[in-house]
């Protein structure tokens, strides 16, 4: 169904990208980091679920407590450090790996 000029011209929004709306909005970062975060934490629920791995366990080899696991695992949890990461990819066998991409 084809669009006239004066339902384009109501709507400020109509042919822009979700990545405009959010750099309008100034949310654009905050949500780029919700959705790193919850990716980070659905790989590692994972990867532990693949092997079998149990939190106590996972959080004994790291060398921390199971509340900073749980922490590392909570999708909503964005305070999460890269010392963190990386023993918890060691535990499971797995390296970090980050890479910058143009914006």
């Amino acid at each position: 169904m084809p669009t006239s000029k004066t339902a384009k011209s109501k709507n400020p929004h109509r042919g822009s990208s979700l990545g405009d709306f959010l750099k309008e909005e100034g949310i654009q970062e905050e949500v780029e980091l919700a959705a790193l975060k919850r990716v980070v934490a659905l790989q590692l629920a994972d990867i532990m679920a693949k092997r079998g791995s149990k939190k106590s366990e996972l959080a004994g080899a790291m060398g921390t407590s199971r509340a900073a696991l749980d922490r590392l695992l909570d999708p909503k949890c964005k305070s999460v450090t890269l010392s963190t990461l990386t023993r918890a990819a060691s535990a499971l066998g797995r390296k970090v790996r980050i890479n910058f991409v143009a914006a």
